[in-house]
């Protein structure tokens, strides 16, 4: 793995969405200094979204996709 374990964090909240069905969600964080030694930084073009997002048909097909696998 390219990080030491004290420079990324991966925290984790449980709770009930409005329907009382249980959901997970995750963050992901990682100190600048990592990103950069792997050469990534903010400054970078590609760190934004440069181009619209896909239609939303292919978005549908790429989870009907990746349910069936």
């Amino acid at each position: 793995m390219p990080f030491e374990n004290d420079e990324i964090t991966i925290g984790l909240a449980c709770g009930r969405d409005s329907d009382g069905r249980a959901r997970g969600w995750y963050g992901v964080q990682v100190r600048a200094e990592a990103l950069r030694r792997l050469g990534l930084h903010p400054d970078q073009p590609t760190s934004r979204v440069a181009d619209p997002s896909p239609p939303a048909w292919w978005h549908a097909a790429a989870e009907r996709t990746a349910r069936s696998r």
